[in-house]
């Protein structure tokens, strides 16, 4: 699959996923008052936003035909 995350956009994914991370481990020790089911859908969302960040390739976007990247950055 090709790479189809820009740099900028990379960098948005992972503070969204560090933000959501947090807030999921925030939520599961207690000190954020979120319900309960917060911390998995948080922490599903922390993961997905970084694997994404991690790779350069979303398959939302591909199925959506969406590109971020630069012309020049080909698969790498």
């Amino acid at each position: 699959m090709n790479q189809n995350v820009g740099a900028m956009d990379k960098r948005v994914r992972t503070a969204v996923g560090a933000v959501a991370g947090a807030a999921s481990l925030a939520t599961l020790a207690g000190t954020v008052p979120l319900p309960e089911i917060a911390a998995p859908v948080l922490g599903v969302v922390a993961l997905a936003m970084l694997a994404t960040a991690a790779t350069g390739t979303c398959g939302l976007y591909a199925v959506l035909g969406i590109d971020t990247c630069p012309a020049d950055a080909g698969p790498r």
